[in-house]
């Protein structure tokens, strides 16, 4: 059986710009032959609504929506749009993240509440009420994904707050997996990718090092691309990986095996 996403249709979020994990893996599920839906962060002047329209026209979505996932009302109006222009959902992509640039350096115990706050709703929580909603909608076999990384296993230097929204995050797979696989089959995974030059790890203090850390430790002495993920992304959501949830799959050169 080859890998074959045709007839699929999935929603994918985070997307912002050409060097995000999203746009990878939009990219080779839009190759492998699904049907998507995407969804941008709005801002008050439509900056980001315009380059994630351009960027992402040449994979012709048929849904494009805002979604701020701190507006619940938008999250419902992402799923009243799914129901009325596709009447089911086979593929969720999370793709969403945010930390405050001064919750990412230094001593993780300076993170301030409403910033441990913020990381763990928009991070992990989030993962949820977008399960919830799309629960009358996932066709049998459906599958969720979201993205992790290795801080969520590990003390990662000034990852902090967002590690442990990380963890969060991958229980919540854990949790979800078994409250939606019973009835209609639907598997949820995490990729834990490794480091990778994206707006949102531009924040992160020490970036390029852990960047190089990769590229001199890995087995495979490199760091990974957003289309390798996108490719375990396109795996995981096609029947090919019909037997596997509640699962973490490590995409980063082999590195989470080193002993340091």
């Amino acid at each position: 059986m080859l890998l074959d996403l045709s007839n699929k249709k999935i929603l994918v979020t985070g997307i912002a710009n050409n060097r995000s994990i999203a746009w990878g893996i939009a990219q080779q599920l839009k190759a492998a032959g699904a049907e998507l839906g995407i969804t941008y962060l709005p801002d008050e002047k439509g900056r980001f609504e315009s380059k994630v329209r351009e960027l992402t026209s040449p994979l012709e979505p048929s849904l494009f929506l805002p979604l701020n996932v701190q507006d619940h009302s938008q999250l419902e109006e992402v799923f009243s749009s799914i129901a009325k222009k596709w009447g089911r959902l086979d593929g969720l992509v999370h793709c969403l993240a945010f930390a405050g640039k001064e919750e990412l350096i230094g001593d993780y115990s300076a993170t301030t509440a409403n910033g441990f706050s913020r990381a763990l709703e928009i991070s992990a929580y989030s993962l949820a009420p977008l399960c919830n909603l799309a629960k009358p909608y996932f066709s049998k076999g459906a599958g969720v994904i979201t993205l992790t990384y290795l801080g969520a296993d590990r003390a990662i230097p000034n990852y902090n707050v967002m590690g442990v929204a990380k963890a969060a995050l991958e229980a919540s797979v854990r949790y979800l997996s078994a409250e939606l696989g019973p009835e209609n089959q639907v598997r949820v995974n995490a990729i834990s990718a490794g480091p990778i030059r994206t707006l949102a790890s531009s924040a992160i203090g020490g970036i390029l090092d852990m960047i190089h850390n990769v590229e001199e430790k890995a087995p495979l002495r490199r760091t990974v691309t957003q289309l390798e993920v996108g490719n375990t992304a396109a795996f995981l959501l096609s029947d090919l990986a019909s037997g596997i949830s509640g699962q973490t799959i490590y995409v980063d050169s082999g590195y989470c095996i080193n002993g340091m």
